[in-house]
Formats: C-alpha cells, sequence, structure tokens
C-alpha cells in the first residue's frame, strides 16, 4: 500500500501491473478491497489502481469535508500526481457517482466509462432514494456502525454459500469512523448530475444486476441519456456483482475494453 497528497488529505491506494490505466473506485463505507477479483485478472494486460477515497479504509478522515465533488478532485489530483493522463475509470455504487462527476466535469482525464449498480442522480430517485436516506440515517443513528454493517452485508449477500463474502464485507464495513461515514452518506444522497449526464460523450459501460436495489428499468432509462452507452445485466446477482459474480463482470468488462 502507497500514500499520496492531494488536497488536504492523504489517499491509499495499490498499483499493480503495467499497460493502459484502470482505475477501480469503490462503493459506500467499503475499501479498495472491493476489487480483490478484479485486481489479479486484469493487471494481466493493464495497469491496475485501486484507491481508497476520503473518509474510507486508510485515506484521511476528515471531519467535515465530503461530497462526491470533492471525491472527484481527490481523484483528478492523484490521477496528475501518478501522472496518469487518461485512465479506463470503473465505479461501483458511491464509485460510479464520483466516475459520472468525472465525466461531466473532466472529460479529458477518462478513456473509457464503467458505472456499476449506481446512478446518476441519488437526489433524484423517487421513494427508493427517499426511504434510503430516512431508513438508513435512523438505523445509523440509533442501532450504529456495526449493526448497519451486518444489515447491508446480509442484504448484499443473503444466500447460504455467499457467507464468506458476507463476512468479510461485514469486516471491513464495521470498521468504518461513524462521522466520516454519515457525512459520505449525506453528501452524496444530495448528489446528481441532472441535465449535465446527456453532455457525456464517452464511450461507456452501464453494468446492471438483475436483483440490485434499483430495478433494471432504472439504468435502461439514464443509458438512454448517454450518448454512447451501452447496458449489460448480469443475472443472479445483487447490488455487489463485483463480488458476487466476479467472473462474469471481468469477463463483461475484458470484452468491453477488447471493443475499445
Amino acid at each position: 500500500m502507497s500514500k499520496i497528497q492531494v488536497n488536504d488529505i492523504e489517499l491509499d491506494y495499490e498499483d499493480t501491473g503495467k499497460g493502459n490505466v484502470i482505475l477501480f473506485l469503490h462503493g459506500l463505507g467499503s475499501t479498495k478491497k472491493d476489487w480483490d477479483a478484479q485486481v489479479p485478472f486484469f493487471s494481466k494486460t493493464h495497469r491496475v489502481i485501486t484507491v481508497d477515497l476520503r473518509g474510507h479504509g486508510d485515506s484521511t478522515k476528515p471531519l467535515d469535508a465530503y461530497s462526491v465533488a470533492l471525491m472527484t478532485e481527490d481523484v483528478k489530483q492523484f490521477l496528475d500526481r501518478l501522472h496518469i493522463k487518461k485512465a479506463t475509470v470503473v465505479g461501483f455504487s458511491m464509485g460510479g457517482a464520483v466516475a459520472f462527476e468525472m465525466a461531466s466535469k473532466l472529460p479529458e482525464y477518462i478513456e473509457n466509462l464503467v458505472i456499476v449498480n449506481s446512478g446518476p442522480d441519488f437526489n433524484d430517485m423517487g421513494k427508493i432514494g427517499e426511504d434510503l436516506l430516512k431508513n438508513r440515517t435512523a438505523f445509523l443513528e440509533t442501532k450504529g456502525i456495526a449493526l448497519l454493517a451486518k444489515e447491508i452485508s446480509f442484504n448484499m449477500f443473503p444466500e447460504a454459500h455467499q457467507i464468506d463474502m458476507r463476512n468479510k464485507f461485514e469486516e471491513r464495513c464495521k470498521k468504518n469512523d461513524y462521522n466520516a461515514y454519515y457525512k459520505t452518506f449525506v453528501t452524496l444522497m444530495d448528489w446528481g448530475l441532472g441535465d449535465r449526464i446527456k453532455n457525456i460523450t464517452i464511450r461507456t459501460l452501464v453494468v446492471a444486476s438483475d436483483m440490485d436495489y434499483t430495478p433494471v428499468s432504472f439504468k435502461e432509462k439514464y443509458v438512454n441519456k448517454l450518448q454512447n452507452a451501452s447496458l449489460v445485466v448480469i443475472n443472479n446477482s445483487r447490488h455487489g456483482v463485483v463480488i458476487d459474480q466476479p467472473d462474469i463482470f471481468n469477463t463483461t468488462l475484458q470484452k468491453f475494453l477488447k471493443n475499445e
């Protein structure tokens, strides 16, 4: 693991392999460990970089400075420090929000955009978003981060054969700093691209799970607003598709990259 200073914080990251760069951005309350099944696969052909976003993992956890815009600026400075001019940016869930924001504000940094079980408007998800914000903040305030980690992990990996995935995800999720998680979550739920999505021209792959929190139709709707996007649905998978269906996810992404 290595650290790089960006803005007024340090980001912890891992850098493996050689070739065109793939930058993997993890989900809320998790770490670069989300990508454990992708790093060995893609580092055979690419330079693979995984990073803990601000407030997560081994990166700095500031008191108040949290937003998708700040995370995006962190990533921009991070790439600059590594002298990386372009990368395929793969964002899972919250990481997808950061990837979308980069595609809108800093398109010159992105070779290909890959959005995994995420969306362009966390602040405009209708009842699903309203319930998520209300229920998760209430759960966090009354029961704490450890029980929330257990609940989230079970919902993502509920099947008996997934118990190892569930336990590993719960273990890293419950290590979250309460303040960092809370402020990241509420600022994430206040973020959205709005009409800016129509201006994104970058070649884009959207990966959706058939059993994700939001339906496939939700992804289809925003894919149709993008100028150069395709959608792939992975079956028998929930929100954490990069973990619960890694082989299919990896070959899906590999096919997309080979056609660039």
